[in-house]
C-alpha cells in the first residue's frame, strides 16, 4: 500500500530490485495496481501495468470505493452456496435439530462473517445478515 503514485512506483521497483537479487523477475503482465482515486497509466520499465477495480485479500474483496455491500453480498452468497452443499444433513431425519444448528453456527457463520470486523455495515446490509441468523439464535 501507499499513499501516492511516486510512492507506488518506488515500492514496485524495490520488489523489482530484490527480486532480481534471488534469482526472481518481477511478471509486469500478472502485477495490477488499484488505485481509490482517478489514476493515469501505469508504466514499469517501458510495460504497462494493468489497473484493477478490486481484488480478493486474504479472502475478503477490496474495491476502489471503499463500499462493503459487495464483500457482504459475496459472503452470504458463499455461505447460501455451504448451505446447498449441506443440504442432505439439513433434509436427514437421523440428525437432531440441536446437531444441525451447532452444524450451521459450526460452519456456515464462520463463512459469512469472515472479515466482519471491518465492514461499514447499512441498515439493508444488517438486515440481509439478521436474516440468516433468523431461526438459529443463541438459545438454539
Amino acid at each position: 500500500m501507499a499513499e501516492s503514485e511516486e510512492e507506488l512506483k518506488s515500492l514496485l521497483m524495490k520488489v523489482k530490485v530484490e527480486s532480481e537479487k534471488v534469482g526472481l523477475k518481477l511478471n509486469i503482465q500478472k502485477t495490477k495496481i488499484m488505485a481509490s482515486g482517478p489514476i493515469t497509466s501505469w508504466e514499469i520499465d517501458g510495460e504497462t501495468v494493468e489497473t484493477a477495480s478490486g481484488f480478493i485479500f486474504w479472502g475478503s474483496k477490496i474495491i476502489a470505493v471503499g463500499d462493503c455491500s459487495h464483500e457482504i453480498k459475496r459472503r452470504l452468497l458463499l455461505g447460501r452456496k455451504v448451505m446447498t452443499n449441506l443440504d442432505s444433513i439439513f433434509k436427514s431425519k437421523d440428525i437432531t435439530l440441536p446437531t444441525k444448528v451447532h452444524l450451521v453456527k459450526a460452519v456456515v457463520f464462520p463463512v459469512v462473517m469472515y472479515g466482519c470486523e471491518s465492514w461499514t455495515v447499512e441498515k439493508a446490509e444488517r438486515q440481509r445478515i439478521d436474516a440468516l441468523n433468523c431461526g438459529v439464535g443463541e438459545d438454539s
